[in-house]
């Protein structure tokens, strides 16, 4: 479950921050320091932190502490005393909102929402983003070139022809890459798919879309 974290000195200072977060449908925890927050914190879990800052805003130093423990979970600042020079730190330092103490009632559990939401969706995009390039590893070579060339818009006949196979065999390349890389459409393959067959060799250059007597060519690709 997605948590929300609070990391503050004076937690009674933030009574109605802790009645409200804790409230929500997420997890709630809250912390007296940050050094204990980040031995505790596991860098793959879901949620938000809140950070309460006080006077000049030293706290705000835990922000430049997230990024190289790979710690992305989107922070929201609580300043007691809000100024302009206190809000533009924080938002240098990587926060995702600033609200002065007093005003978070109104707008705080709404803004958490939305920001435990985003991060949960991110997090659900990279593990797919890790799983199709999984896939997209077993691949043997022969079928990353015919997934370069589905992805690139040619059909079976024209693939068939710029690798000098039979359409039939074609048809076997691409059921088996449906099969290996788990998709059910040529729309999915290339959305998933796509920007990693770019990745891997760079685009291929292609003259398609030719009639059907006209050679296709296939300029060779660039060496790894």
């Amino acid at each position: 479950m997605p948590c929300i974290h609070l990391v503050t000195r004076d937690a009674a200072a933030c009574g109605n921050v802790v009645l409200l977060a804790s409230g929500l449908s997420f997890g709630f925890q809250a912390w007296r320091d940050a050094d204990g927050f980040l031995s505790a914190l596991d860098p793959d879990a879901t949620g938000a932190l809140l950070v309460e800052v006080a006077g000049s805003g030293p706290e705000l130093a835990l922000l430049d502490r997230l990024g190289p423990l790979g710690v992305d979970m989107p922070v929201i600042v609580l300043a007691r005393d809000a100024t302009v020079d206190l809000c533009r730190r924080a938002f240098k330092a990587g926060a995702r909102e600033f609200l002065p103490l007093s005003a978070a009632e109104d707008s705080l559990p709404d803004i958490l929402r939305k920001a435990v939401g985003q991060h949960v969706l991110e997090r659900q995009r990279q593990q797919r983003s890790r799983h199709a390039r999984s896939l997209y590893t077993r691949l043997s070579e022969r079928e990353r070139e015919v997934l370069g060339l589905v992805v690139a818009g040619l059909t079976n006949k024209e693939i068939a022809r710029a690798l000098a196979v039979s359409p039939r065999t074609v048809e076997v390349h691409r059921a088996r890459l449906a099969c290996k890389l788990e998709t059910d459409s040529l729309a999915q393959l290339v959305r998933q798919y796509a920007d990693l067959v770019d990745e891997d060799s760079g685009p291929l250059d292609l003259v398609c879309g030719q009639a059907w007597g006209a050679p296709l060519a296939v300029a060779a690709r660039r060496p790894v």
